[in-house]
């Protein structure tokens, strides 16, 4: 809908005469007209009731008074269309008290999703390394950008209140993830979950009354079995691989397969982290860096052999010298072709094969693997440490030997 800004003289307060003979002035107020809407608001400019024209809305006449005061009048439209245009681009609607809060610098209570998006934002970054983490951070950063592009290219707009978010938005930011960007699955979902919380936030500050994802539902992506097989573990640890950035690489990841460290809890091992119980084994003792839970992991001959090939070259207490995650993902995915392993090898998928290889399919309880992994749950756990073909032939076979003497027929 288009703006009218129209001014116009309040005569039932004209101001007492100060001397005789001078003419009564009157205040101009201004009125703002959107379709059916309007909002009046004071100019804090007077004028004398003989200098007014009431069709132009402005003083009449080329005196200097008449000259500045429509100088005035001119500057208030022209601010008046500025905020007009600034709300209409960023959220796609507005009303006629919207743009007379915003020109008058009252703050609307109308919240929009970016808005509350950036406020977030700041917060997050000022707890960072105290009970957040960059990566996390990154993740907000990635999907602030996306929502900012879905709403230009969908709706035409920079922005949108808090109110107009519905099950309709929630549906077309799903479908342009899925079909628009080709995201997988799981990003989808780890997208819209994060979304999900700017919401519960929203709610939780009494900025909407209702969830858009309240008759919504996130689709789980498939589990996919991201672990290593037996025979590819095999082929990945004994291919000889000639160059010595890659054999440090594989290495590390070797490391996490027979430990369960992340790449970041690699990142930060130190010696001190390292210590040995009264039967002389040695353990890994730290906390998870994404969840600050504690684990206990035992180092088994291979991870041991591994740390003291590296001793002394990193340039501090850590036990590895450093390498960025993705240096580590880009040398995989050499290594992986020379060991002709088919899958997109990742420094992920060594807590994958911990899980399944190393502690499931040897007959490791899963409440084991969850504290040795540092998981908060099982539930987590269990996406980890998959149920492969290798476990159930091991777990029949030991089945076979209990009941054997047990039933007859």
């Amino acid at each position: 809908m288009d703006l009218k800004v129209s001014f116009y003289l309040k005569r039932e307060q004209k101001e007492k005469k100060t001397n005789a003979g001078v003419q009564p002035v009157y205040p101009i107020v201004g009125k703002i007209i959107i379709g059916n809407d309007i909002a009046q608001f004071g100019t804090k400019l007077k004028v004398e009731e003989r200098l007014w024209h009431v069709q132009s809305g402005r003083a009449t006449g080329k005196s200097r008074a008449a000259t500045l005061l429509n100088r005035e009048i001119n500057k208030i439209n022209l601010g008046i269309h500025s905020r007009y245009r600034e709300i209409l681009n960023r959220t796609g609607t507005v009303t006629a008290i919207e743009v007379k809060n915003a020109f008058q610098g009252i703050a609307t209570s109308r919240k929009t999703l970016i808005v509350l998006f950036e406020e977030i934002m700041r917060d997050f970054r000022t707890r960072i390394g105290i009970d957040r983490t960059q990566a996390t951070y990154v993740q907000h950063e990635v999907l602030y950008k996306q929502l900012k592009e879905f709403l230009r290219e969908k709706y035409r707009v920079d922005d949108i209140p808090l109110t107009d978010l519905n099950h309709s938005f929630i549906e077309a930011l799903d479908f342009y993830f899925r079909i628009d960007r080709k995201m997988k699955p799981g990003t989808v979902k780890a997208r819209l979950v994060l979304l999900n919380k700017i919401v519960i936030i929203a709610l939780h500050r009494n900025l909407i009354t209702s969830s858009p994802f309240e008759d919504f539902r996130i689709e789980k992506p498939e589990v996919k079995n991201r672990s290593l097989s037996a025979d590819e573990l095999d082929r990945l640890m004994n291919t000889p691989i000639r160059y010595s950035t890659q054999c440090y690489i594989r290495d590390l990841f070797v490391f996490s397969v027979f430990t369960g460290l992340s790449h970041a809890d690699l990142k930060k091992l130190t010696r001190k982290n390292i210590i040995t119980d009264d039967d002389g084994g040695k353990w890994i003792t730290d906390e998870r860096r994404k969840t600050h839970v504690p684990f206990h992991v035992k180092l088994l001959s291979i991870p041991v052999q591994i740390m003291e090939r590296y001793r002394g070259l990193a340039t501090d207490d850590t036990v590895f010298p450093p390498m960025s995650l993705g240096q580590v993902n880009i040398g995989l995915k050499k290594v992986a072709k020379k060991c002709n392993i088919q899958k997109a090898l990742s420094f992920h998928m060594a807590r994958y094969t911990f899980a399944t290889q190393i502690c499931l399919s040897q007959g490791v309880p899963i409440e084991s693997v969850s504290r040795m992994l540092g998981h908060r749950n099982i539930q987590t756990t269990q996406r980890y440490a998959q149920v492969n073909n290798e476990k159930i032939c091991l777990d029949m076979k030991q089945l076979s030997k209990n009941i054997a003497d047990k039933f007859s027929f």
